[in-house]
């Protein structure tokens, strides 16, 4: 078995390395839902210690969400079963022992576009040493790379962001598609919105005066429950969405294209009324045109996983440019 992975890890290197040599190779076009990944590994590794510390990074919850929701969905193969089938998978984890001991990430090995992580150990201790060291790898890098498959999948029939008042008076271009229908745009604010089953997706926008970063933090939640109560009505008299007061959001410091912002994720309801669900939003510091940006996404669809829903509206919202 050891000798057949040595043999895998070889030749998917040298595919690489073929790939990148030789462009005039075509290869087919890769199969898979987002956040999903294949697992190559074999069944003891994975029914043991090794499987258990892969097991416990994956199903590491996301956040914001009203039901735990593993980072990914996932098929486990073992290494004499990676055959013609599973090699089409867009993301492919290789993990194994060997003597060809390291972490690599090689792209499109036999399909495109493909991402394959490697982590291999030249024995079991070793193996779980870089599983610990690559961690964050294995969810960033599997993640960034569905993030940007996806923003080219679902943006390529978009808005455009010149007939959309708030964004022009912003002089910000977002990739918006064009199957969410346009709610309210009134210049300082903006809500678009696309049906689902029994329920829906939800995108707004708008603009706060520019505070640093301290006082915004602690000003997130406020600002959001203002914009509830004067844009997004609920369905009975006197309801409005706000922040769910018994779940207190994630808020954490990120880079948004060069600008600092904060990333929120936590839970909405609905004001005198019984709707709710999870929302993403981010909060971005343009100290040079002296304001606040915000944009979220929040997603209303009971009874069902909201993953890769709230996944979608992550990818849109970050294919804004100011």
């Amino acid at each position: 078995m050891r000798a057949l992975l040595l043999s895998l890890i070889v030749l998917t290197t040298l595919f690489s390395c073929d790939s990148k040599q030789n462009k005039t190779i075509t290869l087919k076009e890769s199969t898979g839902r987002i956040n999903h990944l294949t697992i190559v590994i074999d069944n003891d590794l994975w029914r043991g210690e090794v499987g258990d510390s892969l097991r416990q990074i994956i199903a590491n919850p996301v956040l914001g969400l009203p039901q735990e929701e593993a980072q990914f969905s996932i098929t486990q193969v073992p290494t004499k079963s990676f055959g013609k089938l599973f090699k089409s998978t867009r993301n492919l984890l290789f993990v194994g022992i060997s003597e060809k001991e390291g972490y690599w990430v090689n792209n499109d090995m036999y399909a495109s576009p493909q991402l394959g992580m490697n982590i291999i150990g030249k024995d079991k201790e070793s193996l779980l040493s870089l599983i610990n060291e690559h961690k964050n790898d294995i969810i960033n890098v599997f993640k960034g790379a569905d993030l940007k498959l996806y923003q080219a999948k679902v943006t390529k029939d978009h808005w455009d962001s010149k007939e959309v008042k708030t964004l022009s008076n912003f002089n910000v271009s977002m990739d918006i598609p064009k199957k969410y229908d346009l709610i309210d745009d009134t210049n300082d604010f903006l809500w678009f919105r696309y049906d689902i089953d029994k329920g829906s997706m939800n995108i707004i926008g708008y603009s706060l005066p520019f505070m640093y970063s301290d006082s915004i933090v602690n000003n997130i939640v406020a600002a959001r429950d203002t914009i509830g109560k004067k844009y997004i009505p609920g369905p009975s008299e006197n309801s409005y969405m706000i922040t769910e007061a018994a779940y207190t959001p994630f808020i954490k410091k990120v880079d948004f294209n060069g600008l600092t912002a904060f990333e929120t994720r936590g839970k909405w309801e609905v004001y005198n009324d019984f709707m709710a669900g999870p929302f993403l939003s981010y909060t971005i510091l343009d100290e040079k045109n002296n304001r606040v940006l915000v944009f979220e996404g929040f997603t209303f669809a009971p009874s069902i996983n909201k993953r890769d829903y709230m996944f979608e509206l992550e990818a849109i919202i970050k294919t804004l440019k100011i």
